[in-house]
């Protein structure tokens, strides 16, 4: 269980960095994460129980910015999550409330997600948990499946938690791993910003594979997430 919680305590990012990695317009890491002042009014935090100042990201707030991110596109202000989050991580006796197993892979979880988001009015399009066609069954929001399908957790125990993330569904050679290449997009070992930059500068795709033993179809995958990260990131841009 330490190794678990030491692994989500792990600063790896810093709020630039984050941003990046989710496609987020620059500074929206900060503001959910630690909080904001904007006209002489202070904004708490979406993910952290208080404000620090500390701009060291840990891997279970990345995971749990990673969730918002899922429901940026909603149009609704995001700090409207916090006392669901507030009452999930008192509920849970956990510090990371939306990067634990108990949350996404229990049954018992996705009950207590329904009942918090109820008991403070927290509906459509921001909640996690859904009736669909009046059926008596709850099911995850699309925006909380897809997030949750994203994850792999650790084998065992009640305490699972994220190991590492696909950051694109269709790609599943690509990872995001707090232990490899910094807590950047990875393919086995390398870093897809490297595979990417030395293709631009006119490697050939299987010469990068033979380079560094991996398969081309998955240095294909890599060249494919940086091209479609590449296309997000110029979509934000041209929103803001």
């Amino acid at each position: 269980m330490a190794d678990v919680i030491n692994l989500l305590e792990r600063p790896v990012y810093g709020f630039t960095q984050v941003d990046h990695l989710l496609g987020l317009r620059g500074g929206t890491a900060h503001r959910w994460i630690d909080g904001y002042v904007r006209g002489g009014r202070h904004y708490e935090p979406v993910v952290r129980e208080v404000g620090t100042g500390n701009e060291a990201v840990t891997w279970g707030e990345f995971v749990e910015t990673r969730l918002l991110a899922q429901y940026r596109d909603a149009g609704v202000p995001l700090i409207r999550m916090r006392p669901a989050i507030e009452i999930l991580r008192e509920q849970l006796q956990t510090k990371y409330p939306l990067a634990s197993g108990r949350t996404w892979l229990d049954v018992d979880g996705r009950e207590l997600v329904w009942k918090v988001q109820s008991d403070v009015g927290l509906a459509a399009p921001l909640a996690l948990v859904v009736v669909r066609n009046g059926q008596a069954k709850l099911n995850w929001a699309p925006q909380a499946e897809a997030f949750r399908q994203s994850i792999e957790w650790t084998s065992d125990g009640v305490e699972r938690q994220p190991r590492l993330v696909y950051p694109d569904a269709d790609l599943k050679h690509v990872i995001i791993d707090p232990l490899r290449g910094l807590g950047e997009p990875v393919v086995r070992n390398v870093r897809t910003e490297v595979i990417v930059e030395l293709f631009r500068a006119g490697e050939s795709s299987s010469g990068i594979a033979a380079t560094y033993e991996l398969r081309q179809d998955v240095v294909e995958q890599a060249l494919r997430y940086e091209a479609r990260r590449a296309n997000g990131s110029a979509a934000e841009a041209v929103a803001a």
